[in-house]
């Protein structure tokens, strides 16, 4: 099962705490430390997404290594078109194919979190509600006229936009939305739909930076030592000086 369900998440705009609308971005709390999550994520990534879009930073062998996966589970649950444990998470999909479809090549994801963050792909991928007057029935909070059908609808379901009037100052009355409800249910709850959302998140911030789960942890053993040498340090310099007057 393959969609292209993250092909406008390339033209996000990178802003800290709103979206380009207005839209509060909520904290992805995705972590790359968290080896089950990485692995539900990396099932996400290649069951939604990887028909179009590709991971072209990442190799597979890597991704059983840090996974603690097995080749033969690669193969598996992973690995379904056709590729070497050796090879980069290409897409499947022709680039022209693409065009024929999208308009335009959908993105390669590999750095796609730490270009846009965490917070802003958790966001976006939640906030797709109903709009009629769209050409895909359905429009997006955090990116507003998003060409990018809402694929995981049978999941989350379809949410319904809240509106509210705003006078502006030459007294035109315009709708403004506020927030989004909860509409036509989908095959998951709410919570697991975040969780879901949440695992795919992590494992694209983990694809950006392989490493990261590793530096912040090697980071702490480095602020405890410089700690432990400043104190052996201020004693050190209180007994050089103890008998100076």
């Amino acid at each position: 099962m393959t969609h292209a369900w993250l092909l406008a998440l390339a033209a996000l705009p990178s802003l800290a705490g709103a979206a380009e609308g207005g839209f509060a971005l909520e904290e992805a709390n995705a972590d790359v430390s968290n080896l089950a999550s990485l692995q539900r994520g990396a099932r996400n990534f290649v069951n939604y997404c990887l028909g179009c879009h590709s991971a072209k930073y990442m190799r597979y062998s890597q991704l059983g290594e840090d996974l603690a996966l097995t080749e033969d589970e690669l193969s598996a649950n992973l690995m379904f078109t056709g590729s070497r444990v050796y090879d980069t998470m290409d897409t499947a999909m022709p680039a022209e194919k693409a065009r024929q479809w999208f308009g335009n090549a959908p993105p390669d994801l590999s750095l796609i979190v730490r270009s846009r963050g965490a917070d802003y792909v958790y966001t976006f991928l939640r906030a797709f509600y109903a709009d009629p007057s769209r050409p895909t029935g359905v429009n997006n909070a955090v990116l507003p006229g998003t060409a990018m059908p809402h694929v995981l609808a049978g999941l989350q379901g379809l949410q319904r936009p809240r509106y509210e009037q705003v006078t502006g100052e030459d007294g035109h009355a315009t709708e403004h939305l506020v927030g989004l409800e909860a509409g036509v249910p989908g095959e998951l709850p709410a919570a697991a739909y975040d969780s879901f959302v949440r695992d795919t998140v992590a494992f694209l911030e983990y694809v950006a930076e392989p490493h990261k789960a590793k530096r912040l942890s090697l980071g702490v053993w480095v602020i405890l030592f410089l700690l432990m040498f400043t104190a052996f340090t201020w004693f050190l310099y209180k007994e050089y000086w103890k008998d100076v007057k």
